[in-house]
C-alpha cells in the first residue's frame, strides 16, 4: 500500500515537496491511500486516525506529503483536523479533488525556484517605469489591505510586474500560469490561513524585494523573494501541525 518513496530532509517533516515528474501529484496518491485505509479499517465518523508521523511511516512518504493529503481530505470533508487532538473521520465527503490541480506546496515550490531567479533578473534589467509598476502594486496591496480579493489581485500584479521588468515576455507567461495553477484547493487553504499577520508580512516582504531591485542587487532580490515564499509555505504548513 506504499506510495512511491520520496526524498526527505534530515528530520524530513516540514520541507515543501520537491518539484519533478516523480512527484506525480503524490498528495493525491496519499489522499487516496488514506481513504482506502479508512474504508479497510471500517472507521466511522468520529474515529481517530493514526498520527501524521505514523501515517508517514506506514505509507513510506514524508510527513509533508501526508500533511498535504490531509489538507485535501479535510477541505473535502473526508476527515476533520482538530487542533491539538488529531485527525478524525468526518461525516460525508464532497469529492471535488479531480480538478484540484497541483497541490499548494507544489505551486509554492515551483514559484520559489522560478520567481527567485526572475527577481534577480529584474534587479539587473528593470527600467524606471517597471519599478514604478512594481511599487504601484505594493501600494494597491496596502490600499486594499482589508479587501482580500483586491489584495490578492494586487499581490498577483506585483509578482507579474517583476516578471515584466525582466523584459522577457515568456517569463510573464510563466508567472501568469503559476498563479492560474493555484486552483480550488489553494483558495480553500488560503481562506483558512491567509491571516492579517501573513498579509502584513507579505507587504513588508514585497518592500524588501522592491528595495533590492531598486538597488540593482540581484543576489539580494533573489534572497528576498525566496524568503517571502518560504514564509508563506511555513505559514500554510504550520496551520496543519
Amino acid at each position: 500500500m506504499k506510495a512511491k518513496p520520496e526524498s526527505t530532509t534530515a528530520g524530513g517533516s516540514d520541507a515543501p515537496p520537491e518539484t519533478g515528474a516523480q512527484e506525480n501529484r503524490l498528495y493525491r496518491i496519499v489522499a487516496n491511500q488514506l481513504e482506502t485505509l479508512i474504508a479497510a479499517q471500517k472507521l466511522q465518523a468520529g474515529d481517530r486516525l493514526p498520527s501524521e508521523r505514523d501515517l508517514a511511516a506506514r505509507l513510506g512518504v514524508s510527513r509533508t506529503s501526508v500533511r498535504e493529503a490531509v489538507i485535501v481530505l479535510d477541505l473535502t470533508n473526508v476527515v476533520e483536523v482538530r487542533g491539538g487532538s488529531g485527525i478524525y473521520v468526518a461525516e460525508g465527503a464532497a469529492d471535488d479533488m479531480g480538478e484540484a490541480g497541483p497541490g499548494p506546496f507544489e505551486v509554492l515550490a515551483a514559484r520559489k525556484l522560478i520567481e527567485s531567479e526572475v527577481a534577480a533578473s529584474a534587479a539587473r534589467m528593470a527600467s524606471a517605469g517597471a519599478i514604478d509598476e512594481i511599487n504601484a502594486a505594493i501600494n494597491d496591496m496596502e490600499r486594499f489591505y482589508a479587501d482580500r480579493e483586491k489584495n490578492d489581485l494586487a499581490d498577483r500584479a506585483f509578482h507579474v510586474a517583476i516578471a515584466r521588468a525582466t523584459g522577457n515576455g515568456a517569463l510573464v507567461g510563466v508567472l501568469d500560469h503559476l498563479w492560474d495553477q493555484r486552483g480550488r484547493l489553494w483558495s480553500r487553504m488560503e481562506h483558512h490561513f491567509h491571516t492579517d499577520e501573513l498579509r502584513a508580512h507579505a507587504i513588508a516582504d514585497h518592500r524588501q524585494i522592491l528595495g533590492a531591485i531598486v538597488a540593482r542587487d540581484p543576489a539580494g532580490a533573489r534572497r528576498a523573494m525566496r524568503a517571502h515564499l518560504e514564509r508563506v509555505t511555513r505559514q500554510f504548513a504550520r496551520g496543519w501541525k
